[in-house]
């Protein structure tokens, strides 16, 4: 006849099997995410892709302002009229209508081109630049939000193998094969792996959220079925020309070169033109006037603007300077990073096989009394540990083929843009 305190653990862990069967036994989640191919397809929608249009817009349109001539001046003069004496009245005024013209001397227009020129193509880099890397926010978000959606996966399929084993060791605990406190021991070991279900859960929900945000989802995000984690980056091959975070400091160095000639040209007298009708009145006569001016650069020579112009264009250097180094830092760190991640992809793989068939005999070994209980605990945490590994490698894999992808000027996993 069992004892009532070894029919306890039994009872106990039969109330929470019941439990979580039903948890588990909950509808699945429906409407799936579109494809990661699918979403990059929409990344022009995305605010920073927006923004990033809205500028370089803006960028071309002051090209166009900058083409445009300056507006001449009409103006119109009277003299010597409504004065005292002969000046009384209107009869001896003389009467001006001037038309005056900005002539834009000593190349001020195609100075002012030229740096909206230079202006336009930097916003045109920062845009593709942000195009690239708002692809790549969606592919970490997409393979952050997969991975926490497999991690709760294997949760779920660790919690079943922990409560299988407790089983069987309430089993052994019921023929007096086990102490009692095995059957504890496997209790507490069930309910931490559901805590472990219900925090993996709750990431899962979390990563979702934020795929669903990042990809400007109208419905939230509740499953993945296209997998991007087991994607293979492209083959590592030479990477020739600049990285576009480069191509943007460069561009933003010829923008600040060109606005040393625009301060340069601001020094130079601003000549203007006019031609109009002169009235007399007294005389009942007309005659043409023609006149130019220019000041004079007594007090005003630009020279802090243009001083300023330099210094920016030290800046804009300087900055041009490290971004080369970084870059090409940067992408040898990619590149090696990507490989290793690869080789430790393969060797995750390799381990979960080994660690499933470690864990097939030793479950074997224990039911039929040959290992005890705390040799199949650890032949099961090292699957799980092995699976979740699996997991966290081909993460770190998306990551590194998403800094490469960055710094190559295309999308993760895809061809330049």
């Amino acid at each position: 006849m069992s004892s009532p305190f070894r029919r306890r653990p039994r009872i106990a862990a039969g109330c929470a099997l019941v439990a979580i069967a039903t948890a588990l036994g909950s509808p699945a989640w429906a409407d799936p995410t579109p494809s990661f191919e699918a979403l990059l397809e929409r990344i022009g929608l995305t605010p920073t892709t927006l923004e990033a249009d809205a500028l370089l817009d803006a960028a071309e349109a002051r090209v166009r302002q900058a083409r445009v001539r300056p507006n001449p001046e009409l103006g119109l003069e009277a003299e010597n009229a409504f004065g005292t004496g002969p000046f009384s009245g209107y009869d001896n005024a003389e009467t001006t209508l001037s038309l005056t013209q900005d002539l834009e001397l000593w190349g001020r227009r195609g100075a002012r081109v030229a740096v909206a020129k230079a202006d336009a193509g930097t916003a045109g880099l920062r845009r593709d630049l942000a195009t690239v890397e708002a692809g790549g926010r969606l592919a970490l978000a997409y393979a952050e939000a997969e991975a926490a959606q497999r991690r709760f996966r294997l949760a779920e399929e660790a919690l079943a193998v922990t409560i299988a084993d407790t089983r069987a060791a309430l089993i052994l605990v019921e023929e007096g094969r086990e102490p009692l406190l095995r059957g504890i021991q496997g209790e507490s070991e069930a309910a931490a792996a559901r805590a472990t279900l219900d925090e993996a859960k709750a990431e899962r929900d979390a990563a979702f959220a934020r795929l669903t945000a990042v990809a400007m989802l109208p419905a939230p995000v509740t499953s993945i079925d296209t997998s991007l984690i087991d994607l293979v980056p492209p083959a590592l091959g030479l990477t020739a020309g600049a990285t576009p975070q480069v191509r943007v400091a460069e561009a933003e160095r010829a923008a600040a070169e060109s606005r040393i000639e625009v301060e340069r040209v601001r020094a130079r007298p601003d000549l203007r033109a006019s031609v109009g009708v002169r009235r007399y009145e007294a005389e009942d006569a007309t005659a043409l006037t023609f006149g130019l001016s220019l000041p004079l650069p007594l007090f005003d020579r630009n020279r802090g603007n243009i001083d300023a112009a330099y210094a920016d264009f030290r800046a804009a250097d300087a900055r041009l300077m490290g971004a080369r180094q970084e870059a090409e830092a940067d992408r040898n760190a990619a590149e090696a990073r990507l490989r290793a991640s690869a080789s430790r992809v393969a060797a995750t793989d390799a381990g979960i096989a080994a660690a499933e068939e470690a864990y097939r005999l030793s479950r074997i070994g224990f039911e039929a009394g040959r290992i005890s209980q705390l040799e199949l605990r650890s032949s099961r945490t090292a699957l799980i540990s092995a699976r979740n590994a699996a997991v966290d490698a081909r993460l770190a894999r998306v990551r590194a083929e998403i800094d490469l992808a960055r710094l190559q000027g295309r999308a993760p996993f895809g061809a330049p843009q």
